[in-house]
């Protein structure tokens, strides 16, 4: 073999041989490049972890808060329905009153088929 053929391979082997050395220069730097953009991501999902628990936090107080109006409305409208309950009542109550006025007192029919209870004024007296 001439010096020139065998210069030629070993220049071309030393080339390999670098071309080699750099792919896997640049394979490890590509990893360790990727493991610290992993790293970079892992915290700042471990910053937003604190960001999601505060918002669960905020979300289960509002849920609290929505039922606690819940059950003040319950109630709310349970006095309500009390009261309404109470005021038919008192017409009713009042209704019977006017009624037996009306049966009592002599200038009034109350046996017509018109009849409706008469004014809860009292009478004025003439002088």
């Amino acid at each position: 073999m001439s010096d020139t053929v065998a210069t030629i391979l070993v220049v071309a082997a030393v080339i390999l041989v670098v071309a080699v050395v750099a792919a896997v220069l640049m394979r490890t730097r590509g990893r360790e490049r990727r493991a610290r953009e992993a790293q970079e991501l892992r915290s700042t999902a471990a910053a937003e972890s604190t960001d999601v628990e505060h918002a669960q936090r905020e979300a289960a107080a509002r849920r609290s808060a929505a039922e606690a109006a819940r059950e003040q409305a319950e109630r709310a409208e349970a006095h309500a329905a009390e009261a309404e309950r109470e005021v038919a009542h008192s017409e009713a109550r009042r209704e019977d009153i006017v009624r037996e006025a009306d049966r009592i007192d002599p200038q009034v029919d109350h046996r017509s088929a018109d009849y409706t209870p008469g004014d809860v004024s009292p009478p004025k007296h003439q002088a």
